[in-house]
């Protein structure tokens, strides 16, 4: 199935104005035949600096439909090169940048007001399989990159549930999936990685190599260092996937079982969700173990113990399997609903806690809060050693979140209020959040977030992005005196 959010940036350029030289006194830039007035002249690109009002329409808003920041132009790379050149004449002539791939963050963190926001869609290479990895451009999306490793017999250990979002963009925030249960964050699978820092320099990281930048750029929010390439590791991909949804009717069977399950380690994926239905909360534990054709798996072993009252189980080709949200989005889309606020909340809660937090937390829960989006809960090992991936201090902690859809602006306002509420009372259990969602933060709720790493992303900061060019969006940093 062909799925595709947005279109090309090479056609949505078509009429766009580029921008030849910025005036640093009226703070806008001079176009076409006006250029000869003057200005600091815009540098050479491989792509195009555009400053049409659908570009920056586009570049103003997110998934979340929330915040709207508009920036005075937006750069469609044609190279790598261009990147660090655009954010070398943003930081001479006192502009921000931030980098934007399928626009999918939910309260404007991709967003600059009166910077320059980088389209990385057109950066979005995959290149040939070398051994058990691959370097990828970070416009490209998981989709790309899984049909572009699956002929070699290999795929990516963590997917997401939706596989349409960039790489950089995903890595930039840590990324989750059902397989994190086993191999650990998105992030956590990355070999190496090529970068433009905050004061303008191209470099790699890995490992063993400028390993506080490496550490820095992934989950680091884009703060200290934008990502143009990355390696990813990839592993061994069967050809089928067992898909099982197993039905329970209240939370503690679900949470028990579900950590059985992941203290086994018996689904290569395991997943799950709360459901409100009409006659209450139905919940919903998704494992899946992929397989060759000739070997499928075994129900009996797999149920053995579980506590649900029903199942369904499905088995696909993996590459259907992988994109299984494509259907249910398309379908939101052709609604109007995926232009609609979309006001979503993720935080860790630790297993010590997550019995009484998540009980009472959907306890009150009623559809006109959720908007009739699905409540996800499950756990994963909390075993990344990545400083900037804020998780709680617990072996196991448990995904809460509620992905809310607001009709009006002002529902979204009173959703990301809600949101703002659950997080504060989260905090007492140890928790931390995922920050990509509508949450609002201060930057002493940011220090606060990072506890003793904060210390540490200011040491990075001062290093990669003195002054402060990068990334403004999340409000981590107040401007450099």
């Amino acid at each position: 199935m062909t799925f595709q959010l947005n279109r090309r940036a090479a056609i949505a350029s078509a009429g766009a104005w580029a921008a030849l030289s910025f005036d640093p006194w009226n703070r806008s830039w001079i176009t076409g035949a006006h250029a000869r007035r003057g200005g600091n002249a815009a540098p050479r690109l491989d792509g195009e600096l555009v400053v049409d009002a659908a570009a920056l329409a586009e570049a103003a808003d997110d998934f979340g439909h929330i915040v709207h920041r508009t920036p005075i132009a937006v750069l469609r790379p044609g190279s790598a090169r261009d990147i660090l050149e655009i954010v070398r004449y943003a930081r001479s002539n006192g502009l921000k940048v931030a980098m934007r791939g399928q626009g999918h963050a939910r309260f404007g963190q991709a967003q600059v007001d009166g910077g320059i926001v980088i389209d990385s869609r057109t950066l979005a290479t995959v290149d040939a399989v070398n051994g058990n990895s691959v370097w990828v451009q970070a416009g490209a999306t998981w989709s790309q990159v899984v049909s572009s490793t699956l002929p070699s017999g290999l795929t990516v250990p963590v997917v997401n549930n939706f596989m349409h979002l960039s790489v950089g963009g995903t890595l930039s925030v840590g990324g989750f999936g059902g397989a994190t249960q086993h191999h650990g964050l998105q992030a956590d699978n990355v070999l190496e990685l090529e970068v433009v820092t905050g004061d303008g320099r191209s470099l790699k990281c890995s490992p063993t190599r400028r390993r506080d930048l490496f550490e820095a750029t992934l989950g680091g929010l884009g703060q200290c260092a934008l990502i143009v390439r990355a390696r990813l590791r990839l592993h061994a991909a069967q050809g089928m996937a067992h898909a099982m949804q197993l039905t329970y009717l209240d939370l503690q069977t679900f949470m028990d079982d579900q950590r059985m399950l992941l203290a086994e380690g018996r689904f290569d994926e395991l997943s799950g969700q709360a459901v409100l239905t009409p006659q209450g909360w139905r919940f919903i534990l998704e494992g899946v173990v992929f397989y060759d054709p000739t070997a499928l798996p075994s129900d009996e072993v797999l149920l053995d113990g579980l506590r649900h009252v029903a199942e369904n189980v499905v088995d696909a080709e993996y590459s259907l399997w992988a994109h299984r949200a494509d259907p249910a989005v398309a379908q939101q889309i052709a609604l109007g609903l995926w232009g609609l606020p979309h006001p979503w909340l993720d935080v860790f809660i630790p297993d010590e806690e997550a019995d009484d937090f998540i009980a009472g937390a959907i306890a009150n829960l009623t559809t006109a809060d959720t908007g009739g989006g699905p409540v996800p809960i499950f756990p994963f090992p909390v075993c990344s050693n990545l400083p900037f991936v804020r998780l709680p201090e617990s072996d196991v902690a448990f995904v809460f979140g509620i992905f809310r859809l607001a009709q009006t602006p002002e529902i979204a306002q009173t959703m990301v209020d809600g949101n703002r509420a659950v997080y504060e009372a989260s905090l007492a259990t140890g928790a931390t959040m995922y920050p990509i969602d509508a949450i609002p933060m201060s930057e002493s709720n940011w220090e606060v977030h990072y506890g003793e790493a904060w210390p540490l992303l200011l040491a990075r900061k001062e290093t990669y992005d003195r002054d402060h060019v990068l990334t403004p969006g999340p409000g981590i940093f107040p401007p450099p005196c």
